[in-house]
């Protein structure tokens, strides 16, 4: 967050709640809702925008509709102590990963991975271990998804400008 982080009350957190159930809920609806004027939620998100709480609106888009068919999570062993800096960069050069972060336990990183078929993620699990760093991988394909609503399923939110 930024360091001009301002006040966050119970009225920051109920519209909070209602960007993140639908962001194009407009202001109004959303001011309804929580006993405001739709001015008076255009300037909380405004401040809540400013100073890093909310990132960003998106649309939330099924992988299946843009081809990616194939879900894996790929732990990443490192010899030695590859930065987080060096992985960032590698991960960052395939479309392929939709979500990296590292993490505790044996592994130094954990990879979100989409594909068109599991042919397809083999070439991007082939080229990924051609990374020098990079001692071991292993794979978890996803089987189906328990949340189905969740963003990591893909649901489909229709949020892609945001409130009004």
């Amino acid at each position: 967050m930024n360091s001009r982080t301002a006040s966050f009350d119970d009225l920051d957190r109920q519209i909070i709640t209602a960007l993140m159930a639908n962001a194009r809920t407009s202001f109004a609806e959303i001011g309804a809702g929580v006993g405001l004027s739709a001015t008076a939620v255009k300037r909380r998100v405004d401040r809540l925008r400013e100073t890093g709480v909310i990132t960003g609106f998106t649309a939330t888009v099924q992988p299946s509709a843009l081809g990616w068919r194939t879900e894996a999570y790929v732990e990443v062993y490192c010899e030695g102590a590859a930065p987080p800096r060096r992985l960032a960069e590698v991960v960052q050069a395939y479309p392929e990963i939709t979500a990296a972060m590292t993490v505790t336990g044996a592994a130094d990183a954990l990879l979100h991975v989409r594909a068109r078929d599991v042919e397809h993620f083999e070439e991007v699990l082939e080229r990924i271990r051609t990374e020098p760093f990079i001692r071991k991988t292993i794979s978890v394909m996803v089987l189906s998804h328990l949340l189905p609503e969740s963003p990591e399923a893909g649901a489909t939110q229709p949020a892609p400008d945001g409130p009004e």
